[in-house]
């Protein structure tokens, strides 16, 4: 089968291969990849600059979707034929997260998506909604659930909140379709007007450019009427948490999910002065995943796919994502 390894960092050096193609034991599942996608942490792998570690000779990504073709002894949940993406955790399938769920993160520590066949575990993968392409599918387990994550399991959101998203990549864009899904108003940031255009046709009530605005914080308080944002979907790190906690309300969440602006040292009063409730976020269960579908198809809802690129053209998908030119998801199809 036709793969891709990480047998050294950098876009240009990953390797396709050929591999024999796995099989299933005891409930494990095969399945045939249709498509992938592409998150910030599968660049950060790929260019070894990633924080936790990696497998040697690594299959990169986390996300895919395809067909399930064969199941192993004991399997239940999913039979052959079966529309499925993997859960970007293999063995988080609810509950508190455990370090063995920690450690079944497809793409760093166990071999990802990016193949023609992979082999996942029973309680880690989860049926498509029926109206969503493989292609569409293949964006959900990681951006998606952890937006979900953030908004519903921390977030509690219901309808009226107010609700804050930075840029416009996989997460802030599924973050502004559930808010939307919800009842929520939105607030997004960007430093491009034109995204910020494409942002509200999605659903978003305004649109802060951050270059022009650099006090995107206090601008946000004001759209609010002074009150504050409820919850912040926060991706920069420590470019951006000084002014995510500047722009919620009294007892407002901070949902914390990436860092693409680097660590630093934050001042606790800042939390304290906002009585701030701030949760780090890390994807999410296959319970989350689940319920997260059934609101994706009450709503009908679609994701939102900046580009598709073809299999042999994966490092061109990497450079895509690394130039920050997207706006929404990116995906690789197998075909």
């Amino acid at each position: 089968m036709r793969a891709y390894q990480l047998q050294q960092p950098g876009i240009d050096t990953l390797s396709k291969v050929d591999l024999p193609t796995p099989k299933p034991a005891y409930r494990q599942v095969l399945v045939k990849v249709a498509a992938c996608s592409l998150n910030f942490r599968d660049l950060a792998i790929v260019l070894g600059k990633y924080r936790m570690p990696v497998k040697s000779n690594v299959i990169p990504l986390s996300d895919g979707a395809g067909e399930v073709v064969e199941v192993g002894p004991g399997v239940t949940r999913v039979k052959a034929g079966d529309r499925v993406a993997g859960g970007f955790f293999q063995r988080w399938p609810g509950g508190l997260p455990s370090p063995e769920a920690q450690n079944s993160a497809l793409g760093g520590t166990a071999d990802g998506m990016l193949a023609e066949y992979v082999v996942l575990e029973e309680e880690g993968v989860v049926k498509l909604p029926s109206h969503l392409s493989y292609e569409e599918g293949a964006t959900l387990p990681c951006a998606g659930v952890t937006a979900w994550n953030a908004l519903v399991e921390h977030g509690k959101l219901i309808s009226g909140d107010t609700i804050l998203v930075q840029g416009t990549g996989g997460v802030s864009m599924f973050a502004l379709q559930f808010a939307r899904l919800m009842g929520a108003t939105v607030i997004a940031t960007s430093s491009s007007d034109d995204k910020l255009a494409r942002a509200t046709k999605l659903g978003a009530a305004h649109g802060i450019n951050y270059k022009t605005t650099p006090d995107w914080d206090k601008a946000a308080t004001e759209l609010t009427g002074g009150r504050g944002v409820d919850q912040v979907v926060e991706v920069g790190g420590a470019g951006t948490m000084t002014k995510s906690l500047g722009a919620i309300r009294m007892g407002g969440k901070v949902s914390m999910i990436g860092v693409l602006s680097g660590a630093a040292d934050l001042n606790p009063m800042l939390i304290m002065g906002k009585r701030a409730n701030v949760q780090g976020i890390s994807v999410g269960s296959t319970q989350m995943f689940e319920a997260m579908n059934r609101a994706i198809t009450a709503g009908g809802l679609k994701p939102v796919i900046d580009k598709v690129f073809g299999f042999d053209d994966t490092p061109a998908a990497f450079k895509h994502l690394q130039s920050a030119q997207h706006f929404g998801k990116i995906v690789i199809k197998m075909a």
